[in-house]
C-alpha cells in the first residue's frame, strides 16, 4: 500500500541548442496558461514572433547557464528527489516530472500508474500559487491521470509559501551570509502580467484585498500576497527590519502592465542613491536556475555596479539543502495522514 509522490518544477531545455531551447519555448508559451490570450493571437506570436527571434539569444544565455552536469535546474531536482526517497523510505515512491520538456509529464505519470499506488500527493515546486505555473502542472497531471483505469486517492499541495520548514530553510540559506556587511536586502520573486495576478482573486484586485500586508480568504491563492508572506517571513526569521528590505518582481515580458516594483528597476535605483551591497533572495524558486544564476547573479549584479554600487551577492536556492530536504518530508507526511484521514 506505497504511495506516490509526485514532484513538478517549470522545466528545462534538453541541452542548450538553439534547436532544443526553441522546442522549449514553443511548449512553454503555447500553455494557454502562460499565454493568456486567444488562440489565434497566441499561435502567431508564439510561432512567428516570439520563439524565431528569442531561441538564438535564450541558447547563448543557456550555454552560459549550463555545466557538466547539465541542467542545474534539473540536476538539483534529481539530487533532492534521490534524498526525499532516501529520508521517506520504503512506503513512499517520489518521482520528479517537468511541466515542459523532460522528464516529461507523461513519461513520469506512465511509469507510476504501472505501481498502483494506493494514495499520491502531487507537489508542483512552486512555493506561491499562480495559475500559469502551480494551476498549469496540476491540469496538466491530472489530464493524465483521469486517463488511468485505476486512480488513487490524491491529494495535491497547492502553495507552501508560508510553510516553517521552507521558510526556515530559506532563512538558513541567508545567514550563510553576513548579514551585517550588506546595507539592503532584496527578496526578488519572478513576475506576472497584472491581469494574471487578478486571477487569483475571488472578486476585486489586490489593492482591495490588501495582499502586500495580509493573507485573508479573498486572496489567498494570489500570486503576489503570497510573495510578500514569504518575504515578511523570512525577513522576520532573520531580523531584518520593514526598512532594510525590498519585495521586487523580475523577468517580465511584452507590454503589458506587469506587477511592480521591478527588480532592475528597484536594483539600479538603490545604487544610483548611495547603496553600495545588497544581498539578494529569491524564493520564488526551490532550484536555482536561468533566473538566479544568470538574471541576478550576473545581470543584476552587473546593473548595480554600473550604477554605484560595489556588490551583489545572490542567496543560493535550496537545491538539496538538508533543511530544505526535511521540509518536504513534513509536507509529503502530513498531506499523506491528511489523506488517510478526510
Amino acid at each position: 500500500m506505497n504511495t506516490g509522490v509526485l514532484l513538478i518544477n517549470l522545466g528545462t531545455p534538453d541541452s542548450p541548442s538553439v534547436k532544443d531551447v526553441r522546442k522549449y519555448l514553443f511548449e512553454f508559451l503555447s500553455d494557454p496558461k502562460v499565454m493568456d490570450i486567444g488562440w489565434l493571437k497566441r499561435k502567431l506570436l508564439v510561432n512567428l514572433i516570439i520563439v524565431p527571434s528569442r531561441a538564438p539569444k535564450s541558447a547563448k544565455i543557456y550555454q552560459e547557464l549550463w555545466t557538466e552536469k547539465g541542467s542545474p535546474l534539473l540536476y538539483h531536482g534529481k539530487k533532492a528527489k534521490e534524498k526525499l526517497q532516501e529520508s521517506l523510505g520504503k512506503n513512499f515512491h517520489v518521482e520528479l516530472a517537468m511541466r515542459y520538456q523532460n522528464p516529461s509529464l507523461k513519461s513520469v505519470l506512465g511509469k507510476m500508474e504501472k505501481m498502483n499506488f494506493s494514495k499520491l500527493i502531487v507537489l508542483p515546486l512552486f512555493p506561491q500559487y499562480a495559475d500559469a505555473s502551480t494551476g498549469s502542472a496540476i491540469e496538466k497531471a491530472m489530464s493524465i491521470i483521469n486517463k488511468w483505469k485505476e486512480i488513487p486517492e490524491i491529494k495535491i499541495i497547492e502553495k507552501f509559501y508560508d510553510d516553517d520548514g521552507f521558510i526556515n530553510a530559506f532563512a538558513e540559506k541567508g545567514r550563510q551570509h553576513d548579514l551585517s556587511e550588506y546595507d539592503h536586502v532584496l527578496f526578488s520573486f519572478h513576475g506576472l502580467p497584472v491581469r494574471q495576478i487578478n486571477k487569483g482573486h475571488k472578486n476585486g484586485n489586490c489593492e482591495t484585498h490588501c495582499c502586500k500586508t495580509e493573507i485573508n480568504s479573498g486572496n489567498k491563492l494570489c500570486y503576489l500576497a503570497g510573495s510578500y508572506v514569504t518575504a515578511r517571513s523570512i525577513a522576520e526569521k532573520l531580523g531584518i527590519s520593514k526598512k532594510k528590505y525590498t519585495v521586487c518582481f523580475q523577468s517580465r515580458l511584452g507590454n503589458d502592465p506587469w506587477i511592480e516594483p521591478f527588480s532592475d528597476v528597484v536594483i539600479e535605483q538603490l545604487a544610483k542613491n548611495g547603496i553600495k551591497k545588497l544581498l539578494v533572495f529569491s524564493p520564488a524558486f526551490v532550484a536555482d536556475c536561468l533566473e538566479t544564476t544568470i538574471e541576478i547573479a550576473q545581470e543584476y549584479k552587473d546593473l548595480f555596479i554600473e550604477n554605484g554600487g560595489e556588490k551583489l551577492q545572490l542567496v543560493e536556492s535550496l537545491n538539496d539543502h538538508p533543511m530544505w530536504i526535511d521540509a518536504l518530508v513534513n509536507l509529503v507526511k502530513s498531506t499523506s495522514i491528511v489523506a488517510h484521514n478526510p
